[in-house]
């Protein structure tokens, strides 16, 4: 088990594979977990050095109970920290939901370390998250609720098992109202690609994004929602194949 420090927080994160060096960091409730259950570790994994990051708040990692432990640059600096970690100075970035919302958060506070961003389901405009935290239940069961029409024929039996682990004062405190990042656009240089499923509520705020940043590729998932078009690996993979591919690393 390895665990990178920031200023006192433990994040866990894990390797797997060989190749250029891929972050991917889940959305809010989940954990790096999520990304094998989806089938991404195992199709990135022959290609790419996988690091699969538990956010703090999730997972294994830390969870402060205080609202201020969830000030976007100490996330960004969490990643900063596990790249530090295993001795990487550059990392590619794949980020879906609040993990694509950190991307932008790393692309604005620590440009440096990102050769290359990936975000899904995610914009950097800001947004009002009371809705999304009063969603948080009051007890662990109250997830099975949560959980089951949100995600549909995609709720494997891991998520909902992680999901009863969740700390929910710390959930409550990482649910924050999430402040722009649009002035990060103009100076975003690194290869981007961005997609989002187009029945999912963020598309017009994506779309926006997109023609902001009009060297970003960008494609949508007709039909899909938030957590489909993530769940949806087979029809996500083969765009990020080709990504990478494109970098020439």
């Amino acid at each position: 088990m390895s665990y990178a420090n920031n200023d006192g927080v433990r994040i866990y994160y894990e390797l797997t594979g060989s190749g250029p060096p891929l972050v991917l960091h889940h959305g809010s409730f989940g954990s790096g977990e999520d990304w094998k259950d989806f089938g991404y570790v195992d199709a990135l994994s022959s290609n790419h050095q996988v690091i699969l990051i538990d956010a703090r708040g999730h997972g294994r990692s830390d969870k402060p109970h205080e609202p201020t432990a969830y000030d976007l640059r100490l996330r960004v600096m969490d990643v900063a920290a596990v790249l530090d970690d295993i001795g990487l100075a550059t990392a590619n970035y794949f980020g879906y939901s609040m993990g694509g919302w950190i991307g932008f958060g790393v692309a604005k506070y620590a440009p440096e370390r990102l050769n290359s961003m990936i975000l899904g389901g995610a914009h950097p405009y800001p947004e009002n998250m009371t809705a999304f935290r009063n969603l948080i239940p009051q007890e662990p069961n109250g997830f099975i609720e949560l959980l089951k029409p949100a995600f549909g024929p995609h709720l494997t039996e891991g998520i909902q098992q992680r999901c009863m682990l969740n700390d929910l004062e710390a959930l409550r405190a990482l649910t924050q109202d999430r402040p722009s990042l649009a002035d990060a656009l103009p100076n975003i240089s690194m290869p981007c690609m961005i997609f989002v499923g187009d029945v999912d509520p963020r598309f017009p705020m994506v779309k926006k994004c997109v023609e902001q940043l009009p060297s970003a590729a960008f494609f949508s998932l007709p039909g899909l929602g938030h957590i489909a078009a993530c769940a949806r690996s087979e029809l996500v993979l083969p765009h990020i194949r080709r990504f990478l591919a494109g970098l020439g690393e």
